[in-house]
């Protein structure tokens, strides 16, 4: 798992505090939530990769080595990792910070991949790189 010297791949692209309503009765944050906080941060990215519309359509199997705790600043640092012609793939590392402060640790990492969709929510080319 993550070193003590390990900093995060990719750019920060979504911070969440996890909150009661997001945990299970012993405190720990449920998968699902951080699944979906990741989501969230690589959807993010590869809309704006893709310039425009991205619909999930994969997720690398995952590993949850850490647990979040209620009041954790969670941290979602992402990068591209591959453009086909109609999809992207996104690294994403999910990092808990807690509550009362200390160093971050990879809490998990998947790669999403999203394909581009226009305006009927059919597949599109992903543009070049500019």
């Amino acid at each position: 798992m993550a070193s003590d010297r390990e900093q995060p791949t990719g750019e920060p692209a979504l911070r969440a505090i996890a909150m009661p309503a997001d945990a299970n009765p012993s405190g720990d944050i449920f998968g699902g939530w951080l699944l979906a906080q990741m989501d969230l941060a690589g959807g993010h990215t590869a809309s704006q990769r893709a310039k425009g519309r991205v619909a999930t359509v994969a997720v690398e199997g995952m590993v949850f080595h850490k647990p979040v705790q209620v009041g954790d600043l969670v941290s979602c640092y992402a990068a591209v990792q591959r453009v086909g012609r109609t999809s992207i793939a996104v690294l994403i590392e999910a990092w808990r910070r807690p509550h009362h402060g200390g160093p971050q640790i990879k809490v998990t990492q998947g790669v999403f991949t999203y394909v581009a969709i226009d305006a009927d929510r059919r597949p599109r080319a992903v543009p070049p790189d500019t």
